[in-house]
């Protein structure tokens, strides 16, 4: 017996046949002796509908009352899982994520948590056996009592805080993929699923593109050690053995994990653009008259390159941002001209990022430079290199993306079992 978290996305909940599947997966764990605490995002389209009725009633809506409007979904889906699992004679009840109660900061549609109270629910487990079903996404700030929603796939992070909090064995988040893959096996048929995967890994691969699990998930996870556990919800409930190990990736401390690759992933990401201011005079304080005023307009940066400018004289400075946010970028850089004091504004949207990812780069030297020769032979221009301890990522045209990603793949023995 142990103690356990699980976690459904949208597409698990999205109507009442699939509410109802996740009821025999929670059951199946009941039945095996586990505590169980359930979390649940809402049904599968319905944040995106309550995010335009939003904006509908009115483009400058006030942030609080958007979190009010939003926090609803999973409201609705909490309470029909608990109807259905009473129905098949399990205790449950549907928590909120006020009456845990999440604790969260006051920063409206991108809240932090700050801090959860687990004591109820785990006494509930050892008075009643009774399942917790929670609502994801959601919390609440103590100083001001009001509905506070963590970003999307914030349902992600409430159920690894929920984890850390009652002190669980495990958090399974189940989702419509069935684990981890070395890549997108739709850009690579070849892709891997890994058995098991160390944080550091997941989080740069998370981070630069692999839409498994929102990063601040695995932050938490390496935070309180908690291991994680993606498995997919379309797997038979019957089929499954709760005392054995299912098909899945493990998340988890390096150490866990035996046999270390090299290279662990590759991520790419399409959703870039890039800037290149030229002609800088190269000078103290240029550097934070730039990215000073983005980082005022929370526009966030990623890649950076400087480099002499073509007379030789002045400096040019090239980084990335979110394509979405490519154009109050360029506005914002416009209207710092004076201060800044460079002489032409360069850009571009058709990018794209890749990056190679893996906890084995720190004791093997030349893996970048493997990368640079292959994407060389395959005529795929760089236009800007960023590296870290244990990751390295390429700016190329967005028309090479899937080359890239399949060239790269195979140069490093992903495609391999």
């Amino acid at each position: 017996m142990g103690r356990l978290v699980m976690k459904f996305g949208g597409t698990s909940v999205a109507n009442i046949d699939r509410i109802r599947n996740v009821a025999r997966h929670v059951k199946r764990e009941v039945d095996a002796g586990h505590d169980v605490a359930v979390v649940v995002s809402a049904m599968a389209g319905k944040t995106n509908e309550l995010v335009d009725w939003c904006r509908d009633a009115s483009p400058l809506h006030d942030a609080r009352e958007y979190d009010a409007v939003v926090a609803s979904g999973e409201q609705v889906t909490s309470g029909l899982l608990a109807i259905v699992l009473q129905g098949m004679g399990i205790q449950a009840r549907s928590w909120q994520g006020w009456q845990i109660a999440i604790k969260t900061s006051d920063a409206h549609a991108s809240a932090r948590i700050l801090e959860i109270d687990g004591t109820e629910i785990s006494a509930r487990f050892k008075d009643r056996k009774e399942v917790a079903v929670i609502a994801g996404f959601q919390g609440i700030n103590p100083q001001t009592n009001r509905i506070t929603t963590l970003g999307r796939g914030g349902s992600d992070t409430s159920a690894v805080a929920i984890a850390a909090a009652i002190r669980a064995d495990r958090c399974d988040i189940y989702t419509d993929v069935d684990g981890v893959y070395t890549t997108d096996p739709r850009v690579v048929p070849k892709a891997r699923r890994l058995d098991k995967i160390a944080f550091e890994d997941m989080l740069e691969l998370a981070s630069q593109g692999a839409k498994v699990l929102q990063v601040r998930s695995v932050e938490l996870g390496m935070v309180h050690n908690m291991p994680v556990f993606v498995r997919s919800s379309f797997d038979k409930p019957e089929d499954i053995d709760p005392h054995g190990t299912p098909p899945g990736t493990l998340i988890c401390s390096e150490e866990e994990i035996m046999e270390s690759h090299v290279v662990t992933g590759i991520a790419f990401s399409k959703d870039e653009a890039q800037i290149s201011v030229r002609q800088i005079e190269d000078k103290p304080g240029v550097a934070a008259a730039i990215f000073g005023p983005l980082a005022e307009a929370n526009i966030n940066v990623d890649m950076i390159v400087q480099n002499v400018s073509e007379d030789g004289k002045t400096t040019d400075l090239t980084f990335t941002v979110p394509a979405s946010d490519y154009n109050r970028a360029r506005d914002t850089i416009s209207s710092a001209k004076a201060k800044i004091g460079y002489a032409r504004l360069d850009s571009a949207t058709d990018v794209a990022k890749v990056s190679v990812i893996g906890s084995g780069m720190r004791s093997h030297a030349g893996v970048a430079a493997q990368a640079f020769t292959a994407l060389a032979g395959r005529n795929i221009n760089i236009r800007a290199i960023t590296t870290s301890e244990i990751k390295f990522s390429v700016l190329i045209d967005a028309a090479y993306t899937e080359l890239a990603v399949r060239t790269l793949h195979t140069l490093y023995g992903l495609d391999k079992a």
